[in-house]
């Protein structure tokens, strides 16, 4: 048995999903029409990525967010960038807030919160989205009387090859550890039906690709920079601005840039960054490179089409060794 009863999302005490006034991400998705004043609680991916689309289609967009930074499971610089690119596009995002009070009538939601000065705002939106995580969809499966084992979050307890506490039964995706993302889901599907049918087949976490449809897209995979430094790691760096692509520039797309980190004495690469057009289809190149154990030299060696975004790539490699070709 392979259990992939996938997840919900998280709800805010005090505001659960009507998905008329206060709408989860599928409700957010299921709008009629256009909300002139749309709140969004929490900014992480799927709130980033719905306030860019109701931005982009002319909402009025607040985001309040508990954390005090900004995106933090990215990297230092490409989050930095894409915070000042989100505030010229027009997306209010609020860091450091603690929501107090949220009320709702039959045209719009209230909302009560304390800035990160501590000083009291009140706020009030045609929709509110909640979008502060989502939490492993296990509460129906009588794990306890079954046997099966869960943690104090609600994810079934696996190994590293998704076996769970009970003989013959498996568990994938957002109901274990790990990621919350589909193709890692997808990648432990098949995994698991490999390994029962007896072969040896794994998973490396560290090359499972991030990406945030937002625009520009943002996409990583790998360590960080600022893991790097926590982890003591000597590494280098290398970065290159779309606005110096050619392809960017014929595509009118210029923000952002591609980062890559390679370890200081290997050159084996470490993580790479991107913030730009079709970020989420590039770093698929990243994550190929990382798999076969490549360098930052490997990718700057690769002949790579021009004008293709593509470039970007093969630059940042090439700057890690101060060696970029088209600044």
């Amino acid at each position: 048995m392979i259990v992939a009863t996938g997840s919900n999302p998280r709800t805010l005490p005090g505001a659960g999903f009507d998905e008329k006034m206060i709408l989860s991400n599928a409700g957010a998705l299921a709008l009629t029409e256009v909300p002139t004043r749309l709140g969004i609680i929490g900014a992480g991916v799927i709130g980033l990525e719905l306030g860019s689309v109701w931005r982009r289609l002319g909402s009025q967009v607040t985001i309040l967010e508990a954390l005090p930074t900004f995106l933090g499971a990215a990297d230092e610089q490409i989050a930095k960038e894409a915070a000042k690119i989100f505030a010229k596009q027009g997306l209010d995002i609020q860091l450091g807030v603690t929501i107090t009070t949220i009320s709702e009538s039959n045209k719009s939601v209230t909302v009560q919160y304390d800035g990160n000065d501590t000083s009291s705002r009140t706020l009030e939106f045609d929709k509110l989205i909640v979008s502060i995580g989502r939490v492993p969809n296990t509460e129906g499966l009588n794990a306890a009387a079954a046997g099966l084992k869960l943690d104090d979050k609600g994810f079934i307890v696996v190994d590293e090859d998704c076996r769970a506490s009970l003989e013959n039964v498996w568990a994938i995706g957002d109901a274990v550890r790990g990621p919350m993302l589909a193709h890692k889901a997808e990648e432990e599907g098949v995994v698991v039906a490999e390994r029962i049918a007896g072969q040896t087949p794994h998973v490396d976490f560290n090359t499972v690709p991030w990406v945030i449809y937002t625009a520009p897209e943002i996409a990583w995979v790998g360590r960080t920079e600022q893991q790097l430094r926590a982890e003591g790691f000597e590494y280098r760096a290398g970065s290159f601005p779309f606005s110096a692509n050619a392809r960017a520039r014929a595509l009118g797309s210029t923000a952002g840039l591609v980062k890559v980190l390679a370890d200081a004495k290997t050159d084996l690469i470490l993580g790479v960054h991107i913030m730009g057009p079709f970020a989420g289809e590039l770093i698929a190149e990243a994550v190929v490179a990382m798999e076969f154990g490549g360098s930052s030299e490997d990718i700057g060696m690769i002949c790579h089409a021009h004008p293709s975004l593509s470039e970007a790539i093969k630059d940042a490699a090439l700057a890690v060794d101060k060696r970029a070709l088209n600044i």
